[in-house]
């Protein structure tokens, strides 16, 4: 019977197929086409009893018809990232690299050598592969990963600091902010937070100062309030790590957004890069695995080997540790960045931080007819200059130049606007300025992204 299933040509030439490239991303349709044939030849092959009727290309575009529509009722869907928030916490931060989704599907749909080791036979380590691949990266004695920053964060304070007392720096406090409650997690970790300085910065004579019999840990925070930007009177990690050597306490940096390559090199703002942080010394770092690193998240760890494995020998470790998914990707994303031989481009995250103000621009302009047209009469539509942001806890500083697309209707508002675009299928979310509905260009890469499609007629009333 499987010469009677359709190729995928005939499904994608079906005068129906044209109604779901309407409503849902190419990719999505021709993944589904692939699904639903490879789920028929398993059934033919299997001996199921099959009418032949389920096997026409009709039947099989309505089978995907009904497939996705379901999953417009789902909470969690794709939605058009149009904000110029790179890393936007609301809508997933990173992108994940083509690699490390087609790493999570494969992870997903068979079984995995997660925790088993081929060449012994035998059980094996979850988070190996990656460890080595961060190891590779940082050239740090060891690594490991958790399942989020905060996590990492809660991990290394139980296993280097608990019963004890951890100088973290009043400029670091108040950078940390309400959204990282520092103090509650230090005491939900045992360790107790010892404020060292103001909130304008501590010197190293400062923290020397505050060492005492019960210091555990001494913690730099690479964490950013726009209320306090950075201070000159920070200490250097040079100088926290000669001090940390000489009374024996370790120095761990919690880099947040820190990278795997040295953005400044894109015309961007430093920032901190996590080999270069493990070369002036520090004894443990930690960073985000969704933001600057744009991979899925997870918490990053690397260091000297004798800090880090109390971190994987804590019972928390396992408490925290990432599913087999994730670490599909993580090892895919971290792959890229050894292998690749232009991971900028490779990594969405990273592509979209590097683009070229010129490329911006040719993605805002050929949107423009075609959203000039799918808007109708009442409309302007204008391409203007603006800035993007980084996003994901970036300073202020972190604004890069970007192009625009405003929007504007004769009596309707920005927030309405934006309300209707956020009801186009797939959902675009845009920025409201100064009551300007605004689409940024920077991470968009097919125009027509930006080009709402909607199930009912524009009511401008």
């Amino acid at each position: 019977m499987e010469h009677l299933l359709p190729s995928i040509g005939q499904l994608v030439a079906h005068p129906a197929t044209e109604r779901l490239l309407i409503r849902f991303n190419r990719e999505g349709v021709m993944q589904g086409f692939h699904d639903i044939l490879s789920e028929l030849r398993r059934a033919i092959d299997q001996g199921q009893a099959i009418d032949p009727v389920d096997l026409e290309a009709d039947a099989v575009v309505a089978r995907l018809e009904s497939r996705l529509a379901a999953t417009d009722d789902a909470w969690l869907r794709q939605v058009v990232n149009a904000t110029g928030d790179v890393l936007h916490n609301g809508l997933g931060r990173a992108v994940l690299p083509v690699a490390a989704r087609d790493a999570m599907l494969r992870a997903a749909s068979r079984a995995t050598t997660i925790e088993f080791d081929l060449s012994q036979g035998e059980h094996g380590r979850r988070e190996q592969s990656v460890e080595h691949l961060l190891m590779d990266l940082t050239a740090a004695e060891a690594a490991t990963v958790v399942n989020n920053n905060t996590a990492a964060l809660v991990l290394a304070l139980s296993a280097l600091a608990s019963g004890k007392q951890v100088l973290v720096s009043g400029a670091d406090l108040a950078r940390a902010g309400d959204s990282m409650n520092l103090q509650e997690l230090a005491r939900a970790s045992g360790a107790e937070i010892a404020v060292v300085g103001e909130t304008n910065g501590a010197g190293v004579a400062e923290y020397e100062t505050a060492i005492g019999a019960r210091t555990g840990l001494i913690l730099s925070m690479d964490t950013v309030d726009t209320r306090y930007g950075r201070s000159s009177r920070v200490a250097e990690l040079a100088d926290l790590v000669a001090l940390g050597q000489k009374h024996r306490i370790p120095v761990m940096e919690n880099l947040g957004r820190g990278t795997f390559v040295d953005l400044s090199r894109y015309g961007l703002p430093k920032e901190p890069v996590v080999a270069e942080r493990i070369a002036r010394g520090a004894d443990v770092v930690i960073c985000s695995g969704d933001k600057f690193v744009g991979g899925p998240q997870a918490g990053l760890v690397v260091g000297r080997a004798n800090y880090v494995s109390q971190l994987v020998r804590h019972p928390l470790h396992r408490a925290l540790q990432c599913g087999k998914c994730t670490i599909a990707a993580l090892e895919a994303t971290l792959r890229l960045y050894r292998e690749s031989a232009c991971v900028v481009q490779e990594i969405p995250t990273l592509r979209a931080m590097t683009r070229s103000l010129r490329e911006i621009d040719d993605t805002a302009k050929r949107a423009l007819p075609a959203l000039v047209s799918a808007l109708g009469s009442g409309f302007r539509v204008s391409v203007e200059e603006g800035t993007s942001l980084i996003g994901a806890g970036a300073p202020h500083a972190s604004e890069i130049p970007t192009k625009l697309l405003v929007v504007q209707h004769d009596y309707m508002g920005g927030h309405r606007i934006a309300g209707r675009f956020r009801q186009a299928n797939p959902p675009i979310v845009g920025r409201v300025e100064d009551d300007l509905f605004i689409l940024d260009a920077r991470t968009i890469f097919d125009p027509l992204e930006m080009v709402p499609n909607w199930t009912d007629e524009l009511n401008l009333a």
